[in-house]
């Protein structure tokens, strides 16, 4: 029998038995609760909203506000995001506000059904009631748009939404976010974000079994299927700073690409500085970041010394006009490459994707017309591009590991989005 075969009837039955385990020991039918709702709620719920970016996740490109239907590829399946409008028949029109809780709360949908876990609520599990009832307020009180959810095309057994339930017993522990007394006020604040709302883990945490997640472990992973690296989030910087590139998209050093430019636009543009600066003081304390890559090459001193004179041409014809000779850059315009953490991360996807494809950071209030990367895919080689990752990477005191050409060619077609 195909091995293949062979693994998904395993995993099949493991989770089998898992979701009787789960079902046996957690038994559903509890009936919620319904709670009045201010309304002060609504507009302290469009922040919330903002803050968990609902927006990103359920407004496909060139679609309504919220009316779901984006696509969410992953290596077990592609789903589509659900109509989250107040439409009664498409929407959420007929939940109700424990209804909604017990979507982020629980994981389940209004019907009792167990969503799957590209939609965070091993996240929002943290996110209090009275945030979730605030969220649901704001939802019911934008226009609805009558649009219905297209149906996942998961595959085999990943198909068998009760199996979700095995899932959940190794992966899921429901529970709202409890301060530590340990630990100031705005330390809390950021914990209480990034933890929850923000769901930073998804993108910047190593995925594990059947795409798990830890949700203390933000210490740098690769996004499945975007082939972007989201990089550890712990930082050295100062909160302000930290805090100006999370509302700016720019700071004096570094500019976003990629998902985190996305990220910031729809996001974190919209929070307060206060809670932005809380972020960062919960970040500055989970780390000093990724290592820089000072090995893992396997070229010769010869070599390495070959890519080097051949980066530091392109580089000079190429590069040096926006970034500057010495790799100083101009602050919020054309990021530093000097001691940059973004060019000197172990795995250099991101340096090689830039390179390739350009980009922009995103346009928000604070940087409403961004200065952008052309891509240069179509006039440098794999070699040309490897070279000049590599000087970057090597140049001007950083201590980055050389790369090859065999990893731009890897990085090449690979879809943006």
């Amino acid at each position: 029998m195909h091995v293949g075969r062979l693994a998904a009837i395993a995993t099949l039955a493991v989770l089998i038995a898992l979701a009787v385990g789960w079902f046996l020991l957690f038994p559903s039918g509890r009936e919620p609760a319904q709670r009045p709702l201010a309304s002060a709620d609504v507009k302290l719920g469009e922040y919330l909203v903002r803050a968990g970016n609902c927006y990103s996740c359920h407004t496909a490109h060139g679609g309504q506000a919220y009316a779901g239907g984006r696509a969410i590829v992953t290596p077990y399946g592609t789903l589509y995001s659900s109509n989250i409008t107040p439409d009664k028949q498409t929407g959420l029109g007929a939940w109700t506000s424990a209804d909604f809780w017990h979507a982020l709360h629980e994981g389940k949908s209004k019907d009792g059904s167990l969503l799957y876990p590209a939609f965070p609520y091993w996240a929002y599990t943290k996110v209090s009631r009275e945030d979730a009832d605030a969220m649901y307020a704001y939802l019911k009180s934008i226009a609805p748009v009558s649009q219905q959810n297209r149906p996942h095309e998961m595959r085999f057994p990943y198909d068998q939404r009760p199996l979700l339930a095995g899932w959940r017993a190794l992966y899921f522990r429901e529970g709202e976010f409890k301060a530590d007394p340990r630990e100031t006020s705005e330390w809390n604040r950021g914990a209480y974000l990034v933890e929850g709302l923000g769901h930073c883990a998804a993108c910047h945490a190593q995925r594990g079994a059947w795409g798990s997640v830890r949700q203390k472990d933000i210490g740098g992973g690769l996004i499945p299927m975007l082939n972007w690296y989201a990089p550890s989030l712990g930082s050295k910087r100062a909160p302000d700073e930290i805090a100006e590139f999370l509302k700016h998209g720019v700071s004096s050093g570094r500019a976003a690409f990629g998902p985190m430019s996305e990220v910031i636009r729809d996001s974190l543009q919209h929070l307060a500085l206060a809670d932005l600066r809380a972020m960062a003081v919960y970040l500055r304390s989970r780390g000093d970041g990724d290592d820089e890559a000072a090995s893992g090459s396997r070229l010769t001193g010869a070599q390495q010394e070959q890519l080097m004179t051949l980066g530091a041409r392109v580089y000079r014809d190429r590069c040096a006009d926006c970034h500057q000779p010495g790799g100083e850059g101009v602050p919020r315009i054309y990021p530093r490459l000097a001691g940059n953490e973004a060019i000197l991360m172990g795995n250099p996807v991101n340096a090689i994707r830039i390179v390739l494809n350009g980009g922009f950071p995103p346009s928000t209030r604070g940087n409403p017309k961004p200065y952008g990367m052309p891509p240069f895919a179509h006039v440098l080689s794999d070699g040309e591009i490897a070279a000049v990752v590599t000087y970057v990477r090597g140049a001007w005191g950083n201590r980055g590991a050389p790369v090859s050409s065999v990893q731009v060619a890897g990085a090449r077609g690979v879809p943006l989005d």
